[in-house]
């Protein structure tokens, strides 16, 4: 049975950044099924490893910890921005809800959500860089972990909601994840 495709519009909106005034997060306009995508293509969730490993996200420290269950202290920990005053990350507990690699990205208009004014292919000047992670969502925003083409904005409160990563420390997360895996994240 071959994967179902998705259409590059369906694919591209759900992995938009909303940069709009009064939009929160980066995402979507629409919530959407659970889903892993990779280069397009629906794509089987992978298989449970024989650990169980979750996120735990640390606002204020602006670290994202990769823990694994019964560990005392993280296996590896990560360098994060996070939201802006006004567009603060989400606290509380979540699960990875989508995962896509190589995602495109639409700068949507602020006067009409549905409608895009520009569209950022994977590649270098892709602001959700390598991978996305969602794991929140509302009516007309998603938030997720995501890579970035400024490393040098780590560490700082920058984003729309979303949680940036270097790209090689998001595809580390992104590798060691799977749809439901629970994100904690702490004020």
């Amino acid at each position: 049975m071959r994967p179902r495709r998705f259409s590059r519009l369906t694919t591209l909106l759900g992995v938009a950044l909303l940069v709009v005034a009064g939009a929160g997060g980066c995402g979507r306009p629409d919530p959407r099924p659970e889903r892993r995508i990779v280069d397009g293509l629906a794509a089987p969730a992978p298989q449970p490893s024989r650990r169980t490993t979750y996120l735990v996200i640390r606002v204020e420290a602006r670290r994202l910890d990769l823990m694994e269950e019964d560990a005392g202290a993280p296996i590896a920990s990560f360098p994060i921005a996070v939201g802006r005053p006004g567009h603060e990350t989400p606290t509380g507990r979540f699960r990875v809800e989508e995962m896509v690699e190589h995602p495109d990205f639409h700068r949507f208009d602020p006067k009409d959500p549905t409608r895009v004014l520009e569209r950022v292919p994977p590649g270098p000047r892709n602001p959700l860089g390598e991978r996305w992670i969602g794991f929140a969502h509302g009516e007309g925003w998603t938030v997720g972990i995501h890579g970035t083409p400024h490393p040098e904005l780590l560490g700082r409160a920058v984003s729309g909601g979303c949680v940036r990563m270097r790209n090689a420390d998001v595809i580390r997360v992104y590798d060691e994840v799977a749809l439901g895996t629970l994100v904690i994240v702490h004020p």
